[in-house]
């Protein structure tokens, strides 16, 4: 190949390059400037059985005068770290998400958001998981007011609101039997 050849081909794949490399509006372009006063309350069960059904649940109230352009929490715990090498995906999962928050999901890893929340409202996250590894964790979450980073939550303390569970998985799946004359099952 001749110079002449090979730099027209390298012109042309640094041109590709560029071009795919994004460009167009900002993402944050629609979303508003601004701080919003809200605070969340959380629950999850502490104490949980490997394979039964658990329920997280995330109320996020907008305490503030103003409108916030989208209510948002980013769950981190739900997974932990693989110290095994080589790994493609060293994240393993402790809890299966078997449903998120309806209408939620975003391209944000382990965050869901739902949209406009009226000053004075409040909103209701629900994750339906089930754990899958036994032990000790941590899952903590926070609150923002859009996606995009112009819009941002204060909580009580001036910072992003959000909170921390910490949850023993029991290795022991839960005790259950059916009841021979309603058919139903029955957990102790």
């Amino acid at each position: 190949m001749g110079m002449g050849r090979r730099s027209a081909v390298l012109a042309m794949v640094l041109a590709l390059g560029v071009v795919g490399c994004g460009g167009g509006e900002r993402q944050d372009k629609n979303e508003p400037s601004g701080t919003f006063d809200m605070r969340a309350v959380g629950t999850f069960p502490a104490s949980q059985h490997i394979a039964e059904r658990a329920r997280m649940r995330i109320a996020v109230r907008n305490t503030g005068q103003k409108d916030v352009p989208n209510v948002a929490v980013t769950v981190k715990g739900f997974t932990k770290r693989s110290t095994q090498a080589g790994l493609a995906d060293p994240n393993k999962p402790v809890w299966i998400v078997d449903r998120g928050p309806k209408g939620g999901d975003t391209a944000y890893v382990g965050t869901w958001a739902l949209g406009p929340l009226p000053a004075g409202q409040t909103r209701v996250f629900e994750w339906r998981v089930t754990p899958i590894q036994p032990g000790l964790y941590k899952v903590s979450y926070e609150i923002a007011a859009g996606l995009n980073g112009k819009a941002k939550a204060r909580g009580a303390s001036g910072g992003p609101p959000g909170g921390r569970f910490t949850v023993r998985v029991s290795g022991k799946p839960p005790q259950a039997r059916v009841n021979p004359e309603t058919g139903a099952v029955e957990r102790s």
